[in-house]
């Protein structure tokens, strides 16, 4: 078994005002992730992401999938899911994460990027299903990649990059201030998937 990468530290706040964002490092063992991985991306049921922009449908190459306690609806660029049942792996890896946060999740929206020249542009999850200024944790597997932070006002940017088996939290105030993005890169070949655990505010 590998030693834990204690590098990081979660007490750390990467945003110099106007948000909370906490960077936790591998929280599990290389193995313990491989596994992980390889679960997920045989087990989840992955779909080509769709988004309404300017009137029409684009389907992206990325592929995604929306779980949860409850069949959540979950509305972003202009398009609504239905939120599945939790598989045993997302419960098991929802605990991981909330036992190292001590915050609490009832959803997840995962993402898998094919290789580097799959990204995400700049945006906030600020969508109105979800509670208001509550926990994002983003898990990140595979391939290590830049994740990136844009200050709405000053254009401040902060960058860092995502282990395989890490867990980073965003709270507080950083949708209303920063927006964020996962930029493409043409040295990038391995795939990585991605899981950002919240809670949406029930009716």
């Amino acid at each position: 078994m590998e030693l834990f990468d204690f590098k990081a530290d979660p007490e750390k706040n990467w945003l110099p005002m106007d948000g909370n964002v906490h960077y936790y490092g591998k929280i599990m063992d290389h193995e313990q992730a491989n596994q992980y991985y390889q679960q997920l991306m045989d087990g989840i049921a992955w779909r080509n992401d769709e988004a309404v922009m300017y009137g029409k449908k684009i389907t992206t190459k990325r592929k995604v999938a929306w779980y949860g306690a409850k069949a959540f609806e979950y509305s972003y660029s202009n398009t609504t899911k239905l939120a599945l049942p939790w598989t045993n792996t997302l419960l098991e890896l929802k605990t991981l994460v909330e036992q190292e946060s001590e915050e609490r999740f009832n959803s997840c929206l995962l993402n898998l990027y094919h290789n580097g020249s799959e990204g995400m542009a700049w945006h906030s999850d600020g969508e109105k299903d979800l509670k208001k200024h509550g926990a994002i944790a983003s898990v990140s597997l595979g391939a290590e990649r830049k994740f990136a932070f844009k200050h709405k006002t000053t254009k401040e940017k902060v960058e860092l990059y995502l282990e395989h088996g890490s867990l980073l939290i965003m709270k507080g105030t950083t949708q209303d201030h920063w927006m964020h993005r996962l930029p493409p890169t043409k040295k990038i070949d391995q795939p990585r998937v991605n899981l950002t655990f919240r809670t949406i505010e029930e009716k």
